[in-house]
């Protein structure tokens, strides 16, 4: 892999591999759309109110008002994930689609910039619809301030899509994916305060919790919820750049050293 490892060279030839992207979703868009919020509204409404009538307020706020900035992050992780693991692996291994459009004048530089806008762009669709289930439940604290939600939203798919990228260049199947949604996803939604405070785990667990990329994310969605201003900004963005930009680069030179022998 060290030899295919170097600086992505990027241009603006990935928009037309997010246009095309695009366009195949938008004829099943309303499914996709389902499909994406189905999951986390069930969670959200479910929970918060059938478990959240029975609990305190949380961190002061309902609990109704926890989850639902939990969910946020949460259905974003989940909507870049998927995105990057079953679409982009059936157009790179089963549909041939990267194969055909590396026939252009195209790197894989650009195909990969482009499947990852678009996982983020997918995710920021899922994210808003959440927080517009927020506003219509009147589960935030200030209106203005929640719409600092929607570029967090979009750092949050754009540093999945990058993690998932690089599953997307090892798996040889689609059975792969299990474990990382095993080992990876499933863990980072126990440990990072989506469903319950991180502080009421154990100590060690506490520690790895904070170097979890979704415990960036919910620490800079959850304050902005209820109406408040995230403390270290800086570490949170920088946090969730890191992971997805580091996540693209590795992912190029992994699925170059798939791809292009």
């Amino acid at each position: 892999m060290i030899k295919h490892l170097r600086l992505p060279q990027l241009s603006w030839r990935f928009i037309p591999v997010w246009q095309r992207n695009y366009l195949v979703w938008k004829k099943l868009a309303i499914p996709s759309i389902l499909g994406n919020l189905a999951d986390p509204m069930l969670y959200m409404l479910g929970l918060g109110f059938g478990l959240g009538s029975l609990l305190p307020d949380i961190e002061g706020m309902s609990y109704l008002s926890f989850l639902a900035a939990g969910t946020v992050a949460y259905s974003t992780m989940n909507a870049a994930t998927f995105e990057v693991l079953y679409s982009s692996f059936s157009r790179m291994h089963v549909q041939r689609t990267w194969d055909a459009i590396l026939n252009a004048p195209m790197t894989l530089d650009d195909v990969m910039l482009g499947e990852l806008t678009w996982a983020t762009s997918k995710s920021l669709l899922s994210g808003v619809a959440i927080l517009a289930v927020i506003w219509g439940l009147g589960l935030f604290g200030d209106f203005w301030m929640t719409l600092w939600i929607i570029p967090v939203v979009a750092l949050v798919g754009f540093c999945f899509g990058g993690m998932g990228l690089v599953m997307n260049a090892v798996s040889p199947s689609y059975d792969f994916f299990l474990y990382y949604f095993t080992l990876v996803i499933t863990p980072m939604v126990l440990l990072c305060g989506v469903f319950f405070p991180v502080s009421q785990l154990p100590p060690i667990l506490q520690s790895i919790s904070a170097w979890l990329p979704l415990s960036h994310a919910i620490d800079l969605a959850r304050p902005l919820v209820i109406g408040r201003m995230p403390g270290d900004i800086t570490l949170h963005v920088a946090a969730l750049l890191l992971y997805g930009s580091l996540g693209y680069i590795i992912s190029l030179a992994l699925t170059r050293k798939r791809l292009l022998k």
